[in-house]
């Protein structure tokens, strides 16, 4: 069988930032007709990698071929005109536009004398070629998130790309919605483009990819054929070491209900209804795992419970008791962990130090006289900074310079210390590396064992039924249905996470 021809080839590239060497002497080829996939903790490479072939960033050294010419690649618009197309994990379409006009901005065809009608046919033709059908009249806003990737997809194919780049194109999807994006880069392939694969998802990218790329620390460490290696070995690659088997849950009887949530009605940032009408139990040594598309109501939900958005109805109990709408502090004082989605904007203060972000819940305990014991203060920030590991040039460093694995950490010591008897964790591994979810999950379970009640809101199912007692599915602001983990599937829980109801499921 003929070699199959290099369509990019990558040699010597080098990238720094101030003195961060992000790339460092990378040499890469990607094929004609194949998907293949780049691995990496965060902070690897793989995502500068790609904006340097994108055109986002210009090499400091080294050489990019594309379809065996040399290129020197000063904008993304030089990628574009060479058939190279990249799609962002955070979407770049204009969200008051139609599908057809974000679709064909930028593109050959937005000439002084614009044919509407033809560029809808042309796009009618390329939803009908690769199974991606989304409504061309549509306002991209009114578009869940799966319709808006498909929108991405049909700009680059619109533009005639060739090779087609995809950073973390799964974060946000339906199982369903990636099984549909799975069958669209199967179709590609098999038309001769190419795509690069950029996930944190092991499984997938064992399922879709052809050959891995492990990046660790800016350099290609390994390269393999899927069908010749495993997730464990990949895993393995990506950090360096021999990773830990996965934590089974120890057999457990629940104990009491200790966070209960009733008939809760919550409105989102337009005035629109995102939690309507939710119920739900918590107990005591389980996990509730909440499963669900992003934008049905999870982030309300959360700040709800945490006290940053006020609901409208119901009631949260915590231990029999009425917890206050919209104050953290009650919260708190109730012993409730809270571990945000964004750990950046609503769980740190990032030009504070590591210190002080560790103490801003439970500052009082440490004044004297209504003076801060700053003796007492280090010693306990060292303690907490020793016992989970967190990597930082020191408690007064500022937040900011931790990365995305270690601000989690940070976040975790703060609230996990403290003995809490309730933890709402939202997306608590969104973004983080292999190495790190698996610290993060075992610290939930740890919990978990002592009899902390947990839920635990993800979009990754992976997650969900790697660490739930239980599972509920949470769909257009309301509970789908609530299974426990032994009775639950995959494919039932990717339905309901759909809107298909339990009758239909």
């Amino acid at each position: 069988m003929p070699m199959a021809k290099p369509v990019v080839e990558m040699k010597g590239v080098r990238k720094q930032f101030l003195d961060v060497v992000a790339n460092d002497n990378i040499n890469l080829t990607i094929y004609e007709g194949e998907i293949c996939s780049l691995l990496g903790e965060n902070g690897a490479g793989k995502t500068t990698l790609m904006n340097v072939l994108f055109g986002y960033y210009t090499a400091d050294d080294g050489e990019v071929w594309v379809n065996g010419e040399r290129v020197a690649f000063s904008s993304p618009r030089d990628a574009i005109d060479r058939g190279i197309s990249m799609v962002h994990q955070h979407f770049t379409l204009v969200p008051s536009q139609t599908v057809l006009e974000n679709v064909i901005v930028g593109s050959k065809e937005n000439s002084f004398f614009l044919d509407l009608n033809k560029a809808k046919e042309k796009l009618l033709h390329l939803q009908e070629r690769f199974g991606l059908y989304v409504d061309p009249d549509a306002k991209v806003w009114t578009l869940p998130i799966g319709g808006q990737q498909k929108v991405e997809i049909l700009k680059a194919l619109f533009r005639d790309a060739r090779i087609l780049i995809l950073d973390e194109p799964t974060a946000v999807l339906a199982p369903l919605e990636t099984e549909e994006l799975f069958k669209t880069l199967r179709a590609l392939v098999q038309e001769g483009r190419s795509v690069v694969f950029i996930s944190h998802k092991l499984n997938e990218v064992m399922e879709i990819a052809d050959r891995v790329l492990i990046l660790r620390g800016g350099r290609i460490v390994d390269e393999k054929k899927v069908a010749e290696t495993d997730t464990r070995e990949l895993a393995n690659l990506m950090v360096g070491h021999e990773m830990g088997g996965r934590r089974k849950r120890a057999e457990r009887a629940a104990g009491d209900v200790l966070l209960e949530i009733r008939n809760l009605r919550v409105y989102n940032d337009k005035g629109l209804e995102a939690v309507k009408g939710l119920d739900l139990d918590i107990c005591a040594g389980t996990i509730m795992g909440l499963a669900g598309v992003s934008g049905n109501g999870q982030r309300e939900l959360a700040e709800a419970l945490f006290g940053l958005r006020i609901p409208k109805e119901g009631a949260i109990t915590l231990y029999a008791e009425n917890l206050p709408f919209g104050s953290p502090r009650a919260a708190v004082e109730a012993k409730m962990a809270r571990i945000p989605e964004d750990r950046m904007s609503t769980g740190l203060l990032l030009e504070l130090s590591v210190e002080d972000n560790l103490i801003l819940e439970n500052h009082q305990q440490f004044l004297r006289m209504g003076i801060l014991d700053y003796a007492a203060i280090a010693r306990y920030s060292d303690q907490l900074l020793e016992d989970f590991n967190v990597k930082t040039a020191g408690r007064g460093a500022q937040a900011q310079t931790l990365s995305g694995g270690n601000l989690q950490k940070l976040i975790l010591a703060r609230e996990l210390h403290e003995k809490p008897k309730v933890i709402v964790a939202a997306q608590p591994t969104r973004g983080l590396d292999v190495g790190a979810i698996e610290y993060v999950h075992g610290r939930i379970l740890e919990a978990r064992e002592s009899g902390v009640a947990v839920l635990l809101i993800s979009e990754d199912l992976d997650e969900i039924f790697d660490l739930s007692d239980n599972i509920a599915v949470m769909y257009g602001g309301k509970i789908m249905s609530v299974l426990p983990i032994a009775e639950a599937t995959r494919e039932q829980i990717g339905l309901w996470m759909s809107g298909v109801d339990a009758s239909c499921a």
